[in-house]
């Protein structure tokens, strides 16, 4: 099944609930931005937690940024999602794989660091966007979300990320969950999804496993009457285009648009998102000045 998001509520209205299967997204990702397997796994995980974050909104034509940095090796990692969750990403050192000492397994925490920030942005559409920031907790990203919800929004939150790099570096499955606590839920539910969540275990081996996106959710909310409310593809997805960059390009200013005229050499414009070059000959950047 190709990558999808399910969003789902309990019927007894207390659990907000949203889940992804990610894979063809993080191996698109992967790429395009060429990831060794440790760059992989942690811009696959932001890039899942985006997805749902940007589709939790609801905000046509609105959408919101995640960026990280946490001091380690692979510096900054950035994850930006449209209102249905269509995401783009990027990652500064994407030639960044490290393995844990002990387990063999990939070391995401120590490479993205936790001597830092997690920083999210919410373009509502609004005069001014939102703007939370919390301090990294682990660099594992999935904490680093469940930290900023309770913080920033003050939202109960419970956060699985996973993506499984296989042995010839492509991505065998990723994904994850986003489950959370509305106002007056009892005790026994905060319990029933604590217990679920240890009974499910670990994401990673769900997802490997085979399950979809609805399956991942009602595995761990097991026990609970979980009503399904929109079932929806998502891709990884970049908007860029030659418009806009010479929009940007704008943005230089006349003297220093002209002084790239005058050097007589063509100017390469590199998407980060992907990778896509657009070239601007002196002839194209003095076009763009006339019609300015």
């Amino acid at each position: 099944m190709h990558d999808h998001i399910v969003r789902a509520i309990t019927g007894d209205g207390y659990v907000n609930a949203i889940s992804i299967t990610s894979r063809e997204i993080v191996e698109c990702a992967r790429n395009m931005h060429k990831t060794l397997p440790t760059a992989t796994a942690a811009l696959g995980r932001l890039l899942s937690a985006a997805a749902m974050m940007g589709n939790m909104q609801k905000v046509e034509d609105g959408s919101i940024t995640l960026q990280i940095k946490g001091g380690g090796p692979l510096g900054t990692l950035l994850a930006v999602s449209d209102a249905q969750g269509n995401v783009r990403g990027w990652v500064e050192n994407p030639q960044i794989s490290m393995l844990e000492k002990y387990r063999g397994k990939l070391d995401v925490g120590t490479a993205v660091g936790n001597d830092g920030m997690l920083t999210v942005i919410r373009d509502l559409r609004m005069k001014d966007p939102y703007v939370g920031s919390v301090e990294l907790v682990s660099g594992e990203i999935a904490e680093d979300i469940t930290q900023y919800f309770a913080q920033s929004e003050q939202i109960p939150t419970a956060c699985a990320l996973g993506v499984l790099v296989d042995v010839d570096q492509s991505v065998r499955a990723a994904g994850g969950y986003i489950i959370q606590l509305l106002p007056g839920a009892p005790d026994a539910t905060i319990d029933q999804i604590e217990a679920g969540i240890r009974s499910a275990g670990n994401v990673t081996a769900l997802l490997d496993s085979g399950m979809d996106a609805e399956q991942l959710l009602k595995k761990v909310l097991d026990g609970f009457d979980v009503e399904i409310l929109e079932t929806a593809p998502v891709e990884y997805r970049c908007y860029c285009s030659r418009e806009k960059v010479e929009r940007t390009l704008l943005t230089l200013g006349r003297d220093e648009l002209e002084q790239i005229v005058r050097s007589g050499e063509t100017l390469h414009v590199d998407c980060q998102f992907c990778d896509k070059i657009y070239d601007f000959t002196p002839e194209n950047v003095q076009e763009i000045l006339n019609r300015a």
